[in-house]
């Protein structure tokens, strides 16, 4: 009997031993795969302001695409990233593709900072540039979808104190005018001032004294203080912040634990993406700007890849989480033409045409269009875009400006493109008018 106990217990000794090895067996690799719901004792709000670590993991599903053609060009495309980075292209670097309604590549390549060796994670948090205009008019969109605004109402409406040079020509300014740059204000009107630290308040309060070269929503002209108007608009209607707001229609529905819209949000995050400037022949630090949080909508979101591929499966299956579908296609519908700076498309394609919707570039090539956008700011790059005739989109984040993140976009496309035939040849397999007829005394052939 005491030999029977002697072995019973070592037993329950050794499953003990192998139980507790499994629970802390510490993992590798960054992009498993979360399935476990958040805990419900933790709000996001609770999570972020006690930097829990929750706050540091999205629960995310990664599922590689069920087309091997198109998993195998998100991971050439991942070897391609790796490269460039080894090579020296920039510092480091995030991606994330998804694919109709799955999130299938999701990783981070190389240094948070250079001189260390502190690794570029899927929660790593990067600043977006004007790529916040995209989810300024994301959050709009929300707006709409809640009848709260509409993208037809003044902007005095929201924001009486709003003035410009022409007291007729404030009075037409629109939501939709300000989210498609057509205000009638010229290129850039006081972005140089943002540098200086000037509260947003002031300098829509400038804008008066600026004369307009045409009337609203006839000429595109980039903003950046002015994109920000869609902040007083935001506040009067939701009575919250901006980035209250933008928290609760945005972040939150979509479990996005790392992004916020300010300099002290990121200052005080415990893992972010370090911007480079290049100087002498190498990547060198610098420090995190407070600069453009004054024009939040236009260049104050931060981010990290997880987040934005969370936000990017969204838009692409239409998630009624944030609105709509109707509200998100005028989102993506033309406004007015717009020329895009990015030269690099011609590697992929020569662009037809190109417009600018709300908040949001529409390129069109031949027989494809693209819904994109690209944004600097700091040392930071990042680049957007959603292919939805294909349902492919691609986020792409580096901690320094250069030639990886100008080519990053049209080169996924450019391989895609390459193995389009397989991947709609293994699309279509079932189908028998697809598939091609290798009977060499068919008549078909003949």
């Amino acid at each position: 009997m005491t030999k029977i106990k002697f072995v019973s217990g070592a037993l329950l000794g050794v499953l003990l031993i192998v139980f507790v090895g499994f629970v802390y067996i510490p993992h590798e690799d960054e992009s498993i795969v979360f399935k476990t719901p958040l805990c419900d004792s933790v709000s996001l709000s609770q999570a972020r302001s006690a930097n829990n670590l929750l706050a540091s993991v999205n629960f995310i599903e990664i599922d590689p695409a069920a087309n091997p053609y198109v998993q195998e060009v998100a991971e050439e495309y991942g070897r391609f990233i790796q490269q460039a980075v080894q090579r020296g292209m920039a510092p480091g670097a995030a991606v994330a593709i998804i694919k109709d309604t799955s999130i299938i590549y999701l990783k981070g390549f190389g240094l948070k900072q250079v001189g260390t060796t502190d690794s570029i994670d899927i929660h790593t948090v990067f600043r977006l540039g004007s790529v916040s205009k995209c989810f300024a008019s994301v959050l709009a969109g929300t707006l709409v979808s809640k009848q709260l605004i509409h993208w037809d109402d003044p902007i005095q409406r929201y924001y009486p104190e709003f003035q410009l040079k022409s007291k007729e020509h404030a009075e037409k300014v629109t939501v939709r005018h300000v989210l498609s740059h057509t205000t009638g204000l010229p290129y850039h009107a006081y972005t140089n001032m943002i540098e200086e630290h000037i509260p947003l308040d002031t300098l829509l309060s400038s804008l008066k004294s600026v004369s307009l070269f045409g009337e609203p929503g006839q000429l595109y002209s980039y903003q950046n203080v002015g994109y920000s108007l869609i902040e007083k608009v935001v506040e009067a209607a939701t009575h919250q912040s901006f980035e209250v707001a933008l928290t609760q229609n945005i972040f939150e529905p979509l479990h996005m634990q790392n992004s916020s819209a300010s300099y002290e949000s990121i200052s005080n995050h415990h893992n972010v993406a370090r911007p480079h400037h290049f100087a002498r022949k190498r990547w060198v630090p610098v420090p995190i700007s407070d600069t453009y949080y004054n024009v939040a909508p236009a260049g104050g979101v931060n981010a990290s890849i997880a987040d934005m591929a969370l936000w990017l499966q969204a838009l692409l299956t239409e998630s009624d989480a944030l609105m709509t579908d109707t509200v998100l296609h005028e989102i993506f519908e033309p406004q007015v033409k717009a020329i895009s700076k990015n030269r690099n498309f011609y590697r992929w394609k020569r662009p037809r045409a190109s417009y600018y919707g709300l908040g949001w570039r529409i390129i069109h090539f031949q027989n494809d269009q693209l819904l994109y956008h690209g944004g600097y700011v700091n040392g930071y790059r990042s680049e957007v875009a959603i292919d939805q005739k294909n349902k492919i989109a691609i986020c792409v984040l580096t901690n320094s400006p250069g030639n990886l993140a100008d080519l990053s976009i049209p080169e996924f496309f450019k391989r895609y493109g390459l193995k389009s035939d397989s991947i709609s040849y293994w699309e279509n397999r079932n189908n028998v008018l697809f598939v091609k007829n290798t009977d060499l005394n068919s008549p078909v052939l003949n």
